[in-house]
């Protein structure tokens, strides 16, 4: 696999297939964070992401460390405005891209520029546009 060069500063954003990677320490996102992390990148979380992650074998533990070490992006009503705005501008609806959103919305706030481990690039790219680098997890 090509090694991905990540920015210096800006900010890392890993949607629910980032942060479930990341539970499971997969090699490919945990090496990611960590660049970044070295680079004097941030790395988020919006808040519905764990939602979505997390699972009845999730270790709870392992997952509270990882927040730790995360910055989660709150979804209050005018988050959730602009990424009802975002869903509607992407012709997409809420009822199955209503976390997609969210994550884009969140994404589309952090401090440039701004990176996004996703499994969802083309979902991603639709509410994002090229604003956000998209990398493929």
């Amino acid at each position: 696999m090509a090694r991905r060069k990540l920015s210096h500063e800006g900010t890392l954003v890993l949607d629910s297939e980032g942060l479930s990677k990341l539970l499971d320490d997969d090699e490919t996102v945990a090496a990611l964070v960590a660049e970044a992390r070295s680079r004097g990148m941030e790395a988020v979380i919006c808040s519905l992401t764990i939602i979505e992650a997390v699972h009845a074998r999730t270790n709870k533990a392992r997952l509270s460390w990882l927040l730790s070490g995360l910055r989660v992006i709150p979804v209050g009503d005018e988050e959730a405005k602009a990424a009802s705005a975002l869903l509607m501008g992407a012709g997409l609806h809420g009822h199955k891209y209503a976390i997609d959103a969210a994550v884009a919305e969140a994404a589309l706030r952090q401090q440039r520029p701004v990176v996004m481990l996703t499994s969802d690039i083309d979902d991603m790219t639709k509410l994002c546009g090229d604003r956000i680098r998209l990398i493929s997890v």
